[in-house]
């Protein structure tokens, strides 16, 4: 007798549906794998939606300070892997293993405690981040093409090559 709960699905997954994506070594020994995007800040891209403009990637960054100001334009979640980081804007600190949830429109000043050596947090970023100075005036942004960008300039002078961010994107 054969026991259906143990049968992989046997009927057909629609014909158009993307791959899987799967990323072994989230943080991984290779420094190779991870885009600097400042002195001592890198990201490293898990998934990068073009269809739906959405990017998933981990901040690691290797100093205190303050990073960056920004505003969302859709919701951002956070899930802290190492370390800790607060908002100037806020009385709450994000420390390992934290979810922070951020909704879209809020303006808020990242910064990372002197006492960290590394923080490491995943963002689930939707739509655009929009860096402001303090009064609110627009000074740059990044979104999921301008991630793409980022990683294809930065792996076409590696090992990987330009097309490594391939296989991030959706």
């Amino acid at each position: 007798m054969t026991d259906e709960k143990r049968m992989a699905f046997q009927g057909k997954q629609p014909t158009d549906m993307a791959a899987d994506l799967i990323i072994p070594d989230m943080i991984p020994d290779d420094e190779s794998l991870w885009i600097p995007q400042a002195p001592d800040v890198w990201f490293r891209p898990l998934c990068l939606n073009v269809s739906q403009g959405y990017y998933v990637n981990l901040l690691r960054v290797r100093k205190s300070g303050v990073l960056s100001r920004h505003k969302h334009a859709g919701p951002v979640h956070a899930h802290v892997l190492r370390g800790s980081w607060h908002y100037l804007e806020h009385n709450w600190n994000a420390t390992t293993g934290a979810y922070v949830y951020e909704p879209p429109g809020e303006v808020h000043t990242l910064v990372v405690p002197q006492d960290v050596d590394e923080m490491i947090t995943l963002f689930h970023v939707t739509g655009a981040l929009i860096y402001v100075d303090p009064w609110g005036k627009e000074t740059g942004h990044e979104d999921v093409f301008t991630k793409i960008e980022l990683c294809r300039d930065y792996f076409k002078n590696t090992p990987q090559g330009a097309d490594y961010v391939k296989q991030f994107i959706r």
